[in-house]
């Protein structure tokens, strides 16, 4: 299985469907796994997983800003509801 360490700034829509899927509430210190990169460089990363690949995602607030903006995004598309606030019976009729 390959293993590849992401930064949120490189996610693509398909491993933040997965991030959102997986951590629909955000993740937790227990969903952190830190390690050392080749250059000797401290990481705290998520992990979700494809078939053939496993993905460490580099954590941070921006990496919880862009999963909590994507799952809005997401949530605006599948409101069919309208807001009518502010509207009278006249603009309905």
């Amino acid at each position: 299985m390959i293993r590849k360490i992401v930064d949120y700034q490189k996610l693509n829509q398909d491993i933040l469907n997965l991030l959102v899927e997986k951590f629909p509430d955000g993740y937790a210190d227990r969903d952190i796994i830190a390690f050392r990169n080749a250059q000797n460089e401290y990481i705290e990363a998520v992990e979700v997983r494809t078939e053939d690949t496993v993905y460490l995602v580099k954590v941070g607030k921006r990496l919880v800003q862009a999963m909590e903006e994507h799952e809005d995004e997401d949530d605006d598309s599948t409101n069919n509801t309208v807001d009518i606030d502010g509207l009278n019976e006249e603009d309905l009729e």
